[in-house]
């Protein structure tokens, strides 16, 4: 008897996770390809990859084939596929059955050229699951009851912003921004504010160390020290880039204030996305949503104070889930596992 393995991938624009049936999460590495201009040759995928963005010569490209949320090079995502495929499966399995992560609406063409693409990797079956809905059943959310469940998954190219009741999605936006364009706003933040050149690399390692969604609007030292009876520091950091006068390189230092700064208008349109879809739901699942509040998931709910953030403009209390950035494919995981249960939620 031949048994296909079951895979399940979150393919996404920063990060591509795999999950293997009867073993778990396998594989987590960067959404970076790099290849030779003349041949189009794949030299290399994941970490490898990422260590050569921003570093290549001229005959050499390293670049991210998805572009929010979406296969934006249709021949160098296909070869990606295969190399995690065989990469998760030890080069052992033939034509496994895969599931695989789109965003919320996509369109007709966006979703053939996902299932295209793992055909062309080796799949056998190749089942579509939204993002929210598997967001919301890695976050362990009964998603088929008759109730309202709001889940934001804030990822690295698209934040899915979903209203999920009776295992479907009844009200859904996808908003463009994400953590990539919250780097791409530091990276022009520093151009145009202290002259400075930075690369997306640092501007990621910037954005982990520094940002912070929500400063308090009453935040001046000598309240936080009545408050907490201590002074509170402003984190800084030191930033090595290019003098954007003179070209030389230059060390200098930032902190978190002037980078809250440059995050605030990406961070606004998530904001109104998140807005939008509470317009559009339901008064008797508005009140659910109420009760329990938002959910976030995916690598960006880890920036600090995003929940504080969408909870002070909302008025609604919002959480982040544990493991935030395993939250989509612990639910494809899941569903991929119990097809059965879950074949509302499949495409």
């Amino acid at each position: 008897m031949f048994f296909r393995k079951k895979i399940g991938i979150d393919l996404g624009t920063a990060n591509t996770l795999v999950y293997v049936e009867g073993e778990g999460i396998v594989l987590n590495e960067p959404t970076v390809v790099a290849y030779s201009i003349e041949d189009k040759r794949i030299l290399a995928v994941g970490d490898d990859a990422r260590d050569m963005l921003g570093r290549t010569p001229g005959s050499i490209i390293a670049s991210r084939p998805m572009k929010e949320g979406v296969i934006a090079d249709y021949t160098t995502t296909s070869a990606m596929i295969t190399y995690f495929l065989k990469k998760a499966l030890k080069g052992g399995v033939f034509w496994p059955e895969v599931m695989i992560s789109i965003p919320g609406g996509s369109s007709q063409v966006e979703k053939r050229a996902v299932v295209a693409a793992c055909k062309q990797a080796g799949a056998s079956n190749v089942y579509l699951i939204e993002e929210p809905l598997a967001a919301a059943i890695g976050a362990k959310i009964p998603i088929s009851q008759a109730s309202g469940h709001m889940i934001v998954n804030l990822g690295g190219g698209t934040t899915e912003v979903a209203v999920i009741s009776l295992g479907q999605l009844v009200v859904y936006k996808t908003v463009r921004v994400a953590g990539t364009k919250l780097d791409e706003a530091i990276i022009q933040h520093l151009r145009k504010n202290h002259n400075i050149i930075v690369g997306e690399r640092t501007a990621e390692d910037i954005k982990i160390k520094l940002a912070n969604a929500f400063i308090e609007p009453t935040r001046s030292t000598s309240e936080v020290e009545e408050r907490s009876g201590k002074t509170s520091e402003v984190r800084k950091m030191e930033v090595k880039g290019r003098d954007f006068q003179s070209g030389l390189p230059k060390i200098f230092e930032v902190d978190e204030i002037s980078i809250n700064e440059a995050i605030t208008k990406p961070l606004k349109l998530i904001l109104e996305g998140i807005k939008e879809v509470l317009s559009q739901t339901p008064p008797e699942l508005a009140s659910d949503i109420v009760d329990k509040g938002i959910v976030l998931s995916g690598g960006t709910s880890l920036l600090t104070n995003i929940d504080r953030y969408i909870t002070y403009f909302t008025g609604v209390s919002s959480f982040v889930v544990d493991d935030p950035l395993f939250c989509v494919i612990r639910g494809v995981g899941m569903a991929i596992e119990n097809l059965d249960s879950f074949k509302e939620a499949i495409r």
